[in-house]
């Protein structure tokens, strides 16, 4: 992602700070501290390469170069970038996963998936049966 001027992120969390709790925000946040909680916006979230966060996301777009852990949900899109560490469940209607990012967790992607949340469950692949064995009759029976 190319550097973005303040107009695309005006609320900066910046590295030496810390925050603990619920934050919402209409345009875009770059969090480049620590952040511990829940945020919710309709705009865009971008978690700098020096940020950690452990939170729940629901976003525009997230775009991940730090460390987080927690559920991210973006009605746009996330990016994890080369230098993403996320463990999480991930549900977005596109992923970007640069070469050298870790992710650890469950994800959901697609244009579906944006709309009405998370997908409904599949049903678990049915183990195949062996066919039924041929049992002779005992003698003495027909």
């Amino acid at each position: 992602m190319a550097e973005a001027g303040n107009q695309e992120f005006p609320t900066i969390l910046g590295p030496d700070a810390s925050f603990k709790g619920e934050l919402n925000f209409e345009k875009g946040m770059r969090l480049m501290g620590r952040f511990e909680g829940k945020i919710t916006t309709p705009g865009r979230l971008h978690i700098a390469k020096e940020a950690k966060m452990s939170a729940d996301v629901d976003a525009g777009a997230i775009f991940v170069e730090g460390e987080v852990q927690g559920i991210l949900t973006a009605s746009e899109r996330v990016e994890l970038k080369q230098s993403a560490r996320y463990q999480g469940d991930l549900t977005a209607s596109k992923l970007v996963v640069e070469e050298g990012a870790a992710f650890v967790g469950h994800v959901s992607v697609g244009p579906d998936t944006a709309k009405g949340g998370r997908p409904a469950p599949q049903a678990p692949a049915r183990p195949a049966q062996a066919p039924p064995q041929h049992q002779p009759h005992p003698q003495g029976q027909k």
